[in-house]
């Protein structure tokens, strides 16, 4: 994946990323804040091109322009601020994440940067939240490795763990290769409807009406984000288009198809994105991956006609919230990361029917994530409704080949995202904008003809993406209320 080249001059090290196809990004960097020196860039990651866009000393000196000014600093112990540098005069752009860490028992600012030519600004900017994620993480897991590779213990000083440069290209190179699998394979802004099942004659020509309904309606259901898996990278591609037609332009542009020549590696914050199985027809999907997707995600087969989804936005969030911080713990507490096992992944073949359980109960030796022991993250769609039905049975009723189809699929579209502002409206007046609870749902549904569950997650759905956090606001407190007795329970 990566060789190791000698330092240039300056003398800063630097690690070649070898990549299949073009790379929109220039470099990633690793700078601190020297107290004698000023900001210093302790790392290079570049793609390894036969042209370079910049030299080495140009990204030094852009990686050190994003310290400057930060020696006065007064953030809160462990926050992360990003900035966003366009600078016109060199042609690029720099998205930086800045916090502060402990290294060698020294406590300093640090600066995790990606760089990318100014010409792929609008190519960048509907990956931002992804690319973000992604950064914010790795600093989460890099704060701990800083502080573990040198520890005293009595009057020893230790080696623990791996050095923060070799994590830091464990965790680089899948970020550089989703912005080349991007920029090679990432959705249109503007779908064509004939590209799509949308087009067909009748309903049933590409695939069956139920499954292309469950399709659909579990989409909408997990705001948006679907994993699309088959052997037929036509096919899934189909499927792919079709469901980021229910996409915004920059969602659409946050989206991937698949590889016909090689399957990618999920991409937690893509919002649709096709995999290809292998030979023996299985594809593997990262519980941890999964996990970390700012949404429930819905699993298709295309293959065996299967629609898979995961639990509801809230219970979601909470399920993210509390890996992410067992998984924290656990590499805290951990000797080394040889003590780490892999990923546990979840295998899916030609024959994938199920609940697939993920049992992770050893993901070092002696520490337990028992909350997900043996947890079902995906299940069967349990709520069906009348507004995607009731969709597909007009819709197909139109002549194919004309733009009628691709209008009413425009109204579609503009009536749920009506429905799901009324929703925000109605709820803003019955709590006085959050002052007080919201006490009944069922009036709700009655109010705003939302009866049909299908319905209203569908509508709750588009609600959360409009304004985050509603979700759990009308729903968390049951759901952690029976989170709360089921602990009291097991503990008796």
């Amino acid at each position: 994946m990566s060789s190791s080249c000698p330092p240039q001059s300056p003398a800063v090290a630097k690690t070649e990323i070898l990549l299949d196809g073009e790379s929109p990004l220039v470099a990633a960097t690793f700078a601190y804040w020297d107290n004698i020196l000023g900001p210093r860039v302790r790392h290079i990651w570049a793609p390894k091109n036969e042209q370079m866009l910049l030299s080495d000393g140009e990204i030094t000196f852009l990686a050190n322009h994003t310290l400057n000014g930060e020696i006065l600093r007064s953030a809160k112990s462990g926050a992360i601020d990003v900035k966003f540098f366009v600078l016109a005069e060199k042609g690029v752009i720099i998205v930086s994440l800045i916090f502060d860490g402990n290294m060698n028992g020294d406590r300093s600012t640090y600066a995790l940067s990606v760089i990318l030519p100014q010409s792929e600004l609008s190519f960048y900017l509907p990956l931002h939240r992804v690319c973000v994620d992604r950064l914010t993480h790795i600093i989460r897991k890099g704060r701990i490795w800083m502080y573990k590779v040198m520890n005293r213990q009595g009057s020893v000083l230790k080696i623990i763990g791996q050095s923060i440069i070799s994590f830091l290209t464990t965790e680089i190179t899948p970020v550089m290769e989703l912005f080349s699998s991007m920029k090679a394979y990432g959705v249109v802004e503007e779908v064509q409807i004939k590209e799509t099942v949308l087009n067909d004659d009748d309903i049933g020509d590409s695939c069956r009406e139920d499954f292309l309904h469950k399709a659909i309606s579990s989409h909408l259901q997990t705001c948006g984000c679907s994993v699309v898996i088959g052997s037929n990278p036509d096919k899934v591609n189909k499927m792919v288009r079709t469901l980021c037609l229910f996409l915004t332009p920059a969602e659409r542009q946050c989206s991937r198809l698949a590889n016909a020549n090689g399957s990618f590696r999920y991409d937690p914050g893509l919002f649709v994105q096709g995999l290809l199985k292998d030979a023996t027809g299985s594809f593997v999907l990262p519980f941890r991956q999964i996990m970390y997707a700012p949404y429930p995600t819905t699993h298709i087969d295309v293959d065996v006609n299967t629609v898979k989804q995961m639990a509801p936005c809230h219970e979601h969030i909470y399920n993210q919230q509390h890996y992410m911080t067992s998984e924290l713990i656990v590499l805290q507490k951990i000797a080394s990361e040889d003590d780490m096992i892999p990923d546990t992944v979840i295998h899916m073949d030609e024959s994938f029917t199920p609940n697939l359980y993920v049992c992770i109960c050893y993901l070092v030796p002696n520490y337990f994530l028992s909350y997900f022991t043996n947890r079902n993250i995906f299940q069967d769609v349990m709520h069906r409704d009348t507004l995607v039905k009731s969709f597909l049975d007009q819709i197909f009723q139109l002549k194919s080949g004309l733009s009628l189809r691709s209008i009413f699929l425009a109204q579609f579209l503009l009536v749920l995202y009506r429905k799901a502002q009324t929703v925000i409206k109605y709820i803003e007046d019955e709590t006085q904008k959050g002052k007080k609870p919201f006490k009944s749902l069922r009036n709700l549904k009655t109010d705003l003809d939302l009866t049909v569950e299908g319905d209203l997650s569908i509508i709750m759905a588009l609600a959360e993406k409009l304004k985050p956090g509603l979700h759990s606001f009308i729903f968390g407190k049951s759901f952690y209320t029976s989170v709360q007795e089921r602990d009291v329970l097991m503990s008796l």
